[in-house]
């Protein structure tokens, strides 16, 4: 049975999301058709004007809000109880929110928005390097954490960052990586296994 094409066209586009098959798109599209036309109404009219009212922070690349100015700072930066002289490196803004989730940061995030992958012809260059020395001297930062991904790409970011800051005088520090919480050993993998144990510390 054939769909109307103002129907099919939405699950055509609610499968582009990430994590989104053509049969989660579907059941998405007729929910909106059948169940909720309020629902349907309010998220068009939002995702309308989305990029008018949201784009990267002035300071670290996160999400923020458009004030009345037109300005675009994000509530991270925003927050003055936040220690400015600690700096978080993420890769990508989902990045930053997994790490705020955890609650174990007290300081300010940078995101750079993508990694070195030579294969995909991103070089040094392409990074904000000149935009985090900035920072990292206008907040006057003392310790930088690299929290890029576990990857190959991730980690030739982080030894290019650790080269890059080191010279600033900041000290740089890397996210440990290792077993899951509740994960078993037989199920890791010796990578994840060996940086387990070297970044092993007292009790």
């Amino acid at each position: 049975m054939s769909s109307p094409e103002p129907l099919t066209r939405l699950v055509r586009l609610l499968a582009r999301l990430p994590g989104v098959g053509e049969k989660t798109a579907a059941r998405f599209a007729l929910h909106f058709c059948l169940e909720n036309a309020e629902l349907a109404g309010a998220l068009a009219a939002e995702l309308e004007h989305l990029h008018e009212r949201v784009g990267p922070c002035a300071r670290c690349n996160n999400l923020a809000e458009r004030d009345q100015d037109g300005a675009l700072l994000c509530g991270v930066c925003r927050d003055s109880r936040r220690d400015a002289a600690l700096l978080c490196i993420v890769a990508k803004v989902q990045d930053l929110v997994a790490v705020e989730r955890s609650g174990a940061m007290r300081g300010r995030y940078f995101v750079l928005g993508k990694l070195l992958s030579p294969l995909d012809g991103i070089g040094p260059e392409a990074l904000p390097l000149a935009a985090l020395a900035a920072r990292i001297e206008q907040d006057r930062v003392s310790e930088v954490i690299i929290a890029t991904p576990p990857s190959v790409d991730g980690e030739a970011t982080a030894l290019l960052l650790a080269r890059e800051l080191t010279a600033q005088g900041v000290r740089v520090t890397r996210i440990a990586s290792g077993v899951p919480h509740g994960g078993d050993l037989e199920f890791a993998d010796q990578i994840t296994l060996g940086r387990a144990i070297d970044g092993r510390r007292s009790l």
